[in-house]
């Protein structure tokens, strides 16, 4: 029989493997979804509703793009690209047909689509990373997914690859991440396809952590440029690996947004300056109910989490009774200076008259964040 002592040094020495294993996660699947939906069904926020289904971005034949350097490509040398809806191949990627731009933190996509084609695609592209698409609004160009876990975050300790095939729902990270693409048309025919990162974590309160409740953690620019990379794989037939390459390596333009008084000022015009208003929105976690371009004006909803009771707003967060009580409309106004090659952004009641509260405050100041 083994001495106590020995027995000790056994017991800590698996201890410390086991936990020295815990802190391995494996580089080449950064991201793995698909176990989410094993888990039960979270609710979206109070700040978001249902928007309602069309079909104005259905490909009517149920085909896929046409291009005519994919169709150039199908007719020359085989290569294998991405499959869309009804079995139509993609060409490469290269700089005539879908390119990324960067600003900061914020990168997308610029894809010689237009935003009917590529709806359906970003469909099955959502479906195949693991999630389910809960809100598609093709009036504004947005499609949101539920919240589901990452899997590829759990430690792959020997205890879990051991009996995780089993007891795999016993295993989570205490984590849920949810994605908004958003489809921006340009004038030549394009589209800018931007996605946005939210993010929640469960965190233990009370004496003796007993009371696990859900809060928001800030989005993640590393996940969102990683979606954009295999987005930009399946779109062009190319690798995720070159693809994530591609990304990473965009060339970077300076930003420059200012807080000035009741506005915020953007160097930049209207064209871009509407565009990245519309993703810091999205990034922020605002709900746009609808947008007019031409006037410059985002229609908005937008829930103060320091205007309720903390515990009630996030007892909500995965699935309250009343997910619009708390929410509040406002406008987003976007306009160009006459006369220069600026932007200014300030925020408004939803009957149009400036919004001087602290709410209006707190929005230009979450507004310049993302965009300086």
């Amino acid at each position: 029989m083994m001495t106590s002592s020995a027995t000790r040094t056994v017991a800590l020495t698996a201890l410390a493997l086991s936990l020295a294993a815990c802190t391995t996660v494996f580089e080449s699947d950064k991201v793995d979804y698909k176990a989410a939906k094993k888990a039960a069904p979270l609710d979206i926020p109070p700040d978001l509703t249902q928007l309602q289904k069309d079909n104005r971005y259905a490909v009517p034949d149920g085909r896929g793009v046409a291009t005519a350097s994919g169709f150039q490509q199908q007719h020359t040398v085989q290569q294998p690209g991405a499959v869309a809806p009804g079995g139509e191949q993609i060409g490469q990627a290269s700089t005539d047909n879908i390119r990324i731009e960067r600003q900061g933190n914020q990168r997308w996509l610029v894809v010689k689509q237009t935003p009917e084609q590529l709806w359906p695609q970003l469909q099955a592209f959502w479906a195949d990373s693991g999630f389910t698409v809960e809100t598609e609004s093709p009036q504004t160009g947005i499609m949101e997914t539920n919240w589901a876990e990452n899997r590829a975050k759990i430690p792959q300790d020997f205890i879990r690859r051991t009996i995780g095939r089993v007891f795999d729902s016993a295993y989570s990270t205490g984590e849920r991440d949810k994605f908004r693409t958003r489809l921006e048309r340009r004038a030549d025919g394009s589209t800018e396809v931007y996605i946005s990162h939210r993010g929640a974590e469960e965190v233990l309160t009370g004496p003796q952590k007993e009371i696990a409740t859900w809060t928001t953690r800030p989005n993640d620019p590393e996940l969102e440029a990683e979606f954009l990379s295999r987005l930009m794989a399946r779109l062009t037939g190319t690798k995720v690996k070159e693809a994530t390459a591609f990304v990473a390596n965009a060339p970077m333009e300076a930003q420059h947004a200012k807080l000035e008084g009741s506005k915020v000022v953007v160097d930049e015009g209207f064209d871009r300056a509407w565009r990245r208003v519309g993703l810091a929105l999205d990034r922020v976690g605002f709900t746009v109910e609808d947008r007019d371009r031409v006037q410059g004006i985002y229609f908005v909803r937008y829930v103060d989490p320091d205007a309720v009771k903390k515990e009630g707003f996030f007892s909500k967060l995965f699935g309250g009774e009343d997910k619009n009580k708390e929410a509040q409309k406002y406008r987003v106004l976007v306009s160009a200076v006459p006369g220069a090659t600026t932007s200014d952004v300030t925020v408004q009641t939803n009957d149009g008259k400036p919004e001087a509260s602290a709410t209006g405050e707190k929005i230009l100041k979450l507004l310049v964040d993302e965009l300086k």
